[in-house]
């Protein structure tokens, strides 16, 4: 099962060469500055721009180029630092993709809505020690989900908490595997803590991708017929706080019981429009129009669901 926000950028053929050339003016300007990344870095906060080591070198690299409008703001701070011509880097930009509802939900709801390669995944789940674990018969079901995404004053992820209850279908089970998804990978992967029942044994992430996989072990081993409560917290720094893409969603790999999505507004950034939406397969896309209650949130819930993908979208 992968939970997450909606899909971070993709380049196309078209925009290649706009990103080599940012991503070749970038590494020549610093280059000339003399500068390391970390002063960089130190010299942008100390003008109010953060922006994360992993960041500045993924775009002089042309891995990823800026796109949040934080971003794009300290792209002109870095031309001051650097001190080059004001406008000589967003020049080299393409313009900002559409951020209306139709692009989202074309990017959220595809049929295949990983917004990673599998091999990213495939990777981190054999550095686990997990790598058949996409194909192979779990004695483990999951029962019941419950997911509370929190979203911030500035339309970004504060925060995911999850609570998850289990039942084995076979003497022993000790452990669970989480992917997580990160929409915004530049803001780097967040803050895994486990809250109840169980602690985190071998984890992986994938910078680039914005991809965390973590095995979530049990307090105690379960045996069949037992079940067992966890819950624990993906918690992003900020502000700013990680784009989300307007969504939050979980992709099913198998059937789940009952899911229950709530998503949770920052009283100033409550959204006109909130929709849920799911997939099963190759069945239309099914949506449903939310209606915020007056703790500023909506939620929405799967009954005998999956496979296949369940979320909350909404536009300002």
């Amino acid at each position: 099962m992968v939970a997450g926000s909606a899909a971070d950028r993709v380049t196309t053929d078209d925009e290649d060469q706009p990103r080599t050339a940012f991503a070749t003016a970038l590494r020549s300007a610093i280059a000339t500055s003399g500068l390391s990344l970390d002063r960089i870095q130190a010299r942008l906060l100390t003008r109010g721009a953060s922006v994360s080591v992993t960041a500045l070198s993924y775009w002089q690299s042309g891995k990823r180029q800026p796109e949040r409008q934080s971003s794009l703001s300290a792209v002109r701070v870095l031309e001051e630092v650097l001190a080059i011509p004001a406008g000589s880097l967003l020049s080299l930009l393409p313009p900002p993709r559409p951020r209306g509802a139709s692009s989202r939900r074309s990017r959220a709801t595809t049929e295949q809505p990983l917004t990673f390669p599998l091999e990213a995944l495939q990777a981190l789940l054999e550095k686990v020690g997990a790598p058949n674990a996409l194909e192979q018969h779990h004695q483990l079901k999951l029962v019941g989900l419950h997911d509370l995404c929190e979203i911030a004053e500035d339309g970004g992820q504060r925060a995911v908490t999850a609570r998850a209850v289990f039942q084995a279908g076979a003497d022993g089970q000790d452990r669970w595997l989480l992917v997580y998804a990160q929409g915004d990978p530049e803001a780097g992967p967040p803050a895994l803590n486990t809250l109840r029942n169980c602690h985190v044994g071998r984890a992986e992430v994938d910078d680039e991708h914005g991809l965390t996989v973590a095995e979530l072990l049990f307090d105690r081993p379960i045996d069949r017929g037992e079940t067992h409560l966890i819950e624990y917290s993906l918690t992003n720094p900020g502000p700013p706080y990680p784009e989300c893409r307007n969504t939050h969603y979980r992709e099913f790999r198998r059937p789940v019981r009952e899911y229950l999505l709530e998503v949770r507004f920052d009283p100033g950034t409550v959204p006109a429009k909130c929709w849920q939406y799911s997939r099963q397969g190759t069945s239309p896309l099914d949506r449903k129009e939310l209606k915020p209650d007056q703790g500023n949130g909506v939620h929405a819930v799967a009954l005998d669901f999956g496979p296949g993908v369940f979320g909350i979208d909404w536009e300002y």
